[in-house]
């Protein structure tokens, strides 16, 4: 019943919505013309806004703002707002020049003390861009912008390109509502968990897109995928769970990401609690044995056939494929013998005979909780506790609000995912000065030989230099922090991204997506095109 609610609920909306951009294409007689205006279902409704200086826009396109640089689909560099860049020897000077003929969308012009305003608001922010290198940023010419850095850091180019330019002028405590900026769109309305409207920005600098105006409905899975056979969308995220299913008129679109889902443990033994009060640490998960049983006694190709429906990749790292991928931390999976001979190793046996292993007074047994509402997240929790229950593990599987994760995860191993472009997500994930931050790192992971190869990755001179060390951090052929290592994490898949899309349009030449919660598929938005 709860889905019909949800759907009567979108057909409404959009109802409304027809009847608010006037006649119908059928009302005009004659050829119909092609639309200009795109009905999207794609998910990822920001909690926090659309302000980049406390994180929008990290995962995927910022849409409403420009940054200094973009990848391409190839995942190359070009420039977006910058004309060019250079580096001083020393390599703690970065000097960048803009363009000199961009508006943002309340018609003032966009300069170097905009791109000043911004890295600094961010800095201060404690946001994901990890800005704690950026010593000053100077503004000594009008399209001249100077990042002054404590040391030289190889993966600064990936702040550049992750971070949108909000106006000087006009950044308050509304902004992240009523965002002004010089992307390819600007926000018009925002009815928050229900949908967002942007139209084309006509003063835009770069491609014009084709399409004047986009609508975001922020609709679950199961309603967009409903949405979606009713024709009421013209693209929309589906999880693997539908993707069998054809839908009259849109195709299936997979795309290949770095969007992975991981069992998070915690690595410390219970007894400590956090300054909000919230417990941390967990005496079973801080067994080494029993995260390096469960990681190798997981059959993650089983996990991609039978819950992703084949749309996915094993995943052993946060990072799979990308260049600072360390193949060597990869491990044979799917041994179950090999993880009940690791666990009696460790001194784990089932004196009771329940199935459930014991170690002295301590049994096998923790809760590992998920997103409810997530299906995908659910499927693998369910899946990955069935595996590993014969080697005499029990994950009790709970679907919680995040809110309740959010008080739990120190003290209980959660199915989570990441995915970016930047490697130095990694040391957010792993890194000891990130432990308790957030959803960084909840599990309260640490270890020196790690930090400091990801500290010397982050201080490196070139990126070639960085990327031997973000591999030693990953193993380096004694500890690291990959399930060779000290297996804080058990990495389950990599998604492929699924779009039911309409079948005469075309959304151009996609990159790898980064992990969903923003819009990537938006990032090639000018391209995309009736055929």
């Amino acid at each position: 019943m709860e889905l019909y609610r949800k759907i009567g609920l979108l057909l409404a909306v959009v109802t409304l919505l027809a009847a608010a951009s006037g006649c119908s294409e059928a009302d005009k007689g004659g050829e119909l013309p092609l639309k200009e205006e795109l009905i999207l279902a794609i998910g990822g409704e920001p909690e926090e806004g659309f302000d980049p200086t406390t994180g929008w826009g990290r995962y995927g396109s910022p849409l409403f703002q420009s940054t200094l640089f973009k990848r391409d689909h190839e995942m190359k560099l070009v420039p977006d707002l910058a004309t060019d860049y250079s580096i001083s020897e020393d390599g703690l000077r970065w000097t960048v020049t803009l363009r000199e003929d961009v508006l943002f969308t309340d018609g003032e012009p966009l300069t170097s003390a905009d791109v000043q305003y911004t890295f600094e608001q961010a800095a201060l922010s404690g946001s994901t861009i990890d800005l704690s290198n950026l010593m000053a940023v100077e503004a000594p010419e009008p399209y001249t912008v100077v990042f002054r850095l404590a040391e030289p850091q190889s993966a600064f180019l990936h702040m550049l390109v992750a971070t949108g330019i909000v106006p000087a002028h006009a950044h308050d405590e509304r902004y992240a509502r009523q965002p002004i900026g010089s992307g390819p769109y600007k926000l018009v309305q925002w009815d928050r968990g229900q949908q967002l409207i942007a139209e084309a920005n006509p003063d835009y600098y770069g491609t014009q897109p084709n399409f004047k105006k986009l609508v975001f409905l922020f609709l679950p899975e199961d309603a967009a995928f409903a949405a979606a056979r009713a024709g009421q969308v013209d693209i929309a995220a589906i999880p693997p769970a539908f993707s069998k299913q054809e839908v009259p008129g849109m195709r299936l679109e997979a795309i290949r990401s770095v969007d992975n889902r991981g069992i998070m443990f915690p690595y410390v033994p219970a007894g400590e609690e956090t300054a909000a009060g919230y417990p941390i640490g967990n005496d079973v998960t801080a067994d080494r044995a029993i995260r390096r049983a469960i990681n190798v006694a997981l059959d993650r190709a089983a996990l991609v056939d039978g819950v992703l429906e084949g749309y996915g990749t094993p995943a052993y790292t946060l990072n799979d494929g990308l260049p600072w991928f360390q193949e060597e931390a990869v491990i044979e999976d799917g041994r179950p013998e090999e993880a009940q001979k690791l666990l009696a190793e460790a001194g784990w046996v089932d004196t009771d005979g329940d199935g459930v292993l014991e170690k002295g007074e301590l049994q096998a047994r923790f809760r590992l909780l998920y997103p409810a509402g997530d299906v995908t997240r659910q499927s693998l929790a369910l899946a990955a506790a069935d595996m590993i229950r014969p080697i005499g593990i029990e994950m009790e599987v709970e679907g919680k609000s995040w809110d309740d994760i959010r008080k739990q995860m120190h003290a209980n191993a959660v199915l989570l995912g990441w995915g970016s472009h930047d490697p130095q997500e990694m040391a957010a994930v792993y890194g000891s000065s990130f432990r308790g931050v957030d959803f960084f790192n909840p599990g309260y992971y640490s270890n020196m030989a790690v930090d400091a190869y990801m500290r010397d990755a982050q201080h490196a001179t070139s990126e070639e230099e960085a990327i031997a060390f973000w591999k030693k951090a990953q193993w380096d052929g004694t500890t690291g922090l990959s399930a060779k290592g000290d297996a804080p994490w058990a990495w389950l898949v990599n998604l492929d991204h699924l779009y039911l899309v309409k079948e005469e349009l075309d959304i151009g030449r996609q990159q790898i997506h980064p992990h969903g919660h923003g819009w990537p598929v938006t990032d090639n938005i000018e391209e995309w095109q009736w055929r």
